[in-house]
């Protein structure tokens, strides 16, 4: 579509028995999670709802501040396709939320457009939204310039149950992947990058019981292969590379891929390594083709030498080449932890899905880690990392929520909080060293004797500077903070505090509290 629909808010003119999640007040968005997931269920997505629920599971007792808070969840898979060749997106949700996750384009550099395919009440309801998709596909679907077109349902298009199974499973020769992404049944970005990997494995695997296909661009690999599952630095996978290489092994390709063909190459692999452990969907399809899947990851001395063992079995390697390698290997990583050691108490949280495994190179580092907190769930390919570290004194909290981080760290006090974007804030608002987990940690190697000491600098760095915060704190007092935050223009002055008004507010509240406790036992 070329041209921009305006949203009317009136469902007047709408067939009777039609129920989307755009009535009330006009504004899908705006019904909540509970009303959006029953009428995304009412709507037909009972099915990949139920499924997304055994993937990535919640706790369904959880309230609003017992489970993760993270971006939109399209962003993952919005991240994923516009990282691959040959791959267009077309996004179908609410114009604002189509907008912000244009940003993702613009934050990685992908240089290419985001189709979006706008609707309004009437073309939700009667099904004419359906048809516009299908008509932008048809028009996209160029074999010259696309091997596959990802349509990406947001939230209000899967609670009014958009039926994008419905869509060719090919154009011209061009793939049709269309897939739900809703906040309200994919918990986190992180997992949402599963959904698209675990469905385009899906497609590639149907692919090749059909029939040939396409070989890797630089040609299959002479030695069995070890895919590597989940997004990583990427140095790490070169340095995987040679760990293998004496075994008689050869790193595989990354998924998510980054072009269309590798993921035939990942699936013609000997083993699954999920360094990653929250690709549920992914790993079925592994499973599926018969590849059996080894969780953690060459991390530190320990994590290394059970990874290297569970590797080199799963792919039938003789036990000496396995003890040659672990013998080199591990010789160099105690060198590097042991020439960059870091000396502090440290809390971790993030939503990468990477944690687990930054806190095992912690831990063998030196630090005195308290706390690691995950966005993702509890899955098996995790359990060996969070045994590991629950032996050593460790907290781990799965599906962690901000509070869950926060009180962490009010209850040990760490010389450095490694978090989110609000933790990192609330540290150093309580002088608190501390850095974001994204940008400044799971970016850079890990794995091997390249990850041993490769946070030391950094992590030391930051520690340092505590005195710097206490300097500011004193030189600041408590400027800009509490009713004064913000910037004022001083012809204004400051707002001034009203500790009266204060009071008279806290007194109706705890007025119309107890009028609601004593009217719920009438």
């Amino acid at each position: 579509m070329n041209k921009i629909i305006p949203i009317t808010p009136s469902l007047a003119q709408a067939p009777a028995g039609l129920s989307t999640a755009l009535e009330g007040d006009g504004m899908g968005c705006h019904a909540g999670g509970e009303k959006m997931l029953a009428a995304a269920k009412a709507s037909g997505k009972s099915e990949v709802l139920a499924q997304y629920a055994q993937d990535y599971p919640l706790d369904p007792k959880a309230g609003p501040h017992d489970q993760p808070q993270s971006m939109c969840p399209a962003f993952g898979s919005l991240r994923v396709s516009l990282r691959m060749r040959r791959t267009a997106t077309i996004l179908s949700g609410s114009a604002c939320c189509v907008y912000g996750l244009t940003f993702t384009s613009h934050f990685y550099g992908a240089k290419r457009s985001v189709g979006y395919v706008p609707f309004n009440s009437e073309s939700l309801v009667t099904g004419k939204l359906f048809e516009d998709i299908r008509e932008s596909v048809y028009k996209e679907a160029d074999p010259d310039k696309y091997d596959a077109i990802v349509i990406i349902n947001l939230c209000v298009p899967t609670a009014s149950g958009v039926p994008l199974q419905l869509l060719p499973k090919e154009i011209n020769g061009v793939r049709i992947i269309g897939i739900d992404v809703p906040g309200f049944g994919v918990p986190t970005h992180a997992e949402a990058k599963d959904v698209l990997a675990g469905a385009m494995l899906k497609y590639a695997r149907e692919e090749i019981v059909a029939g040939p296909v396409q070989a890797p661009r630089t040609g299959r690999s002479e030695k069995p292969t070890v895919t590597l599952l989940g997004e990583m630095f990427p140095a790490d996978p070169v340095i995987i590379g040679r760990m293998l290489e004496p075994m008689g092994l050869a790193a595989g390709p990354v998924v998510p891929t980054r072009e269309w063909r590798e993921l035939y190459a990942a699936l013609d692999c000997a083993v699954v390594a999920a360094i990653h452990p929250f690709y549920t969907a992914s790993v079925r399809e592994f499973e599926a083709a018969g590849r059996p899947i080894i969780g953690s990851a060459p991390v530190g001395h320990d994590g290394t030498e059970a990874w290297l063992q569970a590797i080199g079995h799963a792919a039938n390697v003789p036990q000496a080449k396995i003890d040659a390698v672990k013998n080199v290997m591990l010789a160099a990583i105690q060198s590097g932890l042991k020439n960059a050691p870091i000396k502090g108490r440290i809390t971790l949280s993030g939503y990468e899905g990477s944690e687990l495994l930054v806190a095992r190179l912690l831990v063998e580092s030196g630090a005195d880690l308290r706390y690691v907190g995950t966005a993702c769930p509890r899955t098996p390919w995790s359990a060996a990392d969070c045994e590991w570290l629950q032996a050593r004194g460790v907290h781990v909290q799965y599906r962690a929520s901000l509070e869950h981080d926060l009180a962490a760290m009010h209850e040990w006090q760490p010389d450095l909080a490694i978090g989110t974007t609000p933790l990192v804030q609330a540290a150093k608002e309580l002088s608190i060293p501390s850095l974001y987990f994204t940008n400044l940690i799971s970016a850079r190697p890990l794995m091997g004797p390249a990850g041993a000491g490769s946070l030391a600098q950094v992590i030391n760095g930051a520690m340092a500077n505590k005195s710097r915060f206490e300097e500011m704190k004193a030189f600041f007092g408590n400027t800009g903070t509490g009713h004064a935050a913000g910037v004022w223009e001083g012809s204004h002055g400051l707002p001034q505090n009203r500790p009266e008004f204060e009071a008279e507010t806290r007194r109706q509240l705890e007025k119309k509290a107890k009028k609601r406790k004593a009217e719920a036992m009438i």
